[in-house]
């Protein structure tokens, strides 16, 4: 279903979370944060660009590395305060090379 995006509830600092999942396989890749200029411009490059809170700047994942996501859709959930980015992926999500960042279980 096709709806017109709500105000989403951003926190605080402006921030929503996002929740990044491969398109094809659903495996869940990474979280990372958005503000609204973020969103905007993952909308506008169909390329997920993000909030560096550690570095308090935009982030265009894979800028640097080619790990870039290409956005397939974007959604929100039921209380507009979370975001699920579904991609495709060009390479590993997370930093450490792991092909997602939730590649550890706890014991």
């Amino acid at each position: 279903m096709v709806e017109r995006m709500p105000s989403l509830q951003y926190n605080a600092d402006g921030l929503i979370p996002c929740i990044v999942q491969d398109a094809d396989t659903h495996e869940v890749l990474m979280m990372a944060w958005m503000n609204a200029e973020s969103l905007r411009l993952t909308l506008e490059c169909r390329e997920t660009v993000f909030w560096s809170r550690s570095r308090s700047e935009l982030w265009h994942k894979g800028a640097t590395s080619g790990n870039v996501q290409r956005l397939v859709e974007l959604r929100y959930d039921c209380d507009a305060d979370t975001l699920l980015a579904l991609v495709h992926p060009a390479g590993p999500a997370c930093h450490t090379g792991e092909r997602s960042c939730f590649y550890r279980v706890v014991d």
